[in-house]
């Protein structure tokens, strides 16, 4: 943990600077909570935009795909010819971040039941891995990305049950994979934007602003994660269903 430390102290004042990236992030807004990551990135002076056609993702350098229902997101994604511009997005080096239904959407296999996906991450997740919503609460866990530890809400998530070749986990929970990265793909089975902790957040946005300078490559240096505010936030803003 000491490298971690030392970034953080170098970093100390990412926080109010983060904003400078420069970087435009599309956020899929067909349902669930889009609205969240929305508000958490537009706090660090970010700018975003709903995304429900192909055109919408023009000029972004990164893309969330938020929690909410998986089946429906997947079929409106097909529909609307979103899944293969995805795809290619993804391809030319941009960033993408899955949460909870959005990782089940990065998947290449998806359990109980079977769905189709982007396939994107070489993963296999099973769908409401960890109970029903009732079983849903809140968690701390060591992660990659700080010192201390990364508060994470889960609200019927998926499990990761497989990683393939190449997939680094950056934290875990009750064992499994809880973040993981491949590149610049990375994907939570939790809900950082239900917590006013920014630091998943401010991560993504460094692999959003890396493909900007770079977008041929995908597999760019892994960024330097900044100390955020560890208060909470109400979880009655929850809105997501996977």
């Amino acid at each position: 943990m000491k490298r971690a430390a030392t970034v953080n102290k170098k970093l100390s004042s990412a926080i109010s600077s983060i904003g400078d990236l420069g970087v435009k992030i599309g956020i899929l807004a067909v349902q669930g909570d889009f609205a969240a990551h929305a508000a958490m990135l537009e706090g660090l002076g970010i700018e975003t935009v709903e995304v429900r056609t192909p055109a919408d993702m023009q000029g972004c350098d990164g893309l969330i795909l938020p929690g909410g229902e998986s089946t429906t997101q997947l079929q409106f994604l097909q529909e609307e010819g979103l899944a293969e511009t995805i795809k290619k997005f993804a391809a030319d080096g941009h960033a993408v971040f899955g949460t909870c239904a959005g990782a089940i959407l990065l998947a290449t296999d998806v359990e109980g039941p079977k769905q189709e996906s982007l396939g994107l991450l070489d993963m296999t997740v099973l769908r409401n891995g960890y109970g029903r919503q009732i079983a849903s609460d809140v968690f701390s866990a060591k992660s990659t990305l700080k010192e201390e530890p990364l508060e994470m809400v889960f609200i019927r998530g998926p499990i990761i049950e497989r990683t393939g070749p190449g997939i680094e986990v950056l934290a875990k929970h009750a064992g499994k994979p809880a973040i993981v990265q491949k590149g610049r793909l990375l994907a939570t089975t939790f809900h950082p934007e239900l917590t006013s902790d920014t630091t998943v957040h401010e991560y993504f946005l460094k692999l959003a602003a890396e493909s900007g300078h770079d977008p041929s490559k995908s597999n760019g240096a892994k960024p330097k994660a900044a100390k955020p505010d560890r208060s909470k936030r109400e979880l009655t803003t929850a809105k997501s269903r996977t």
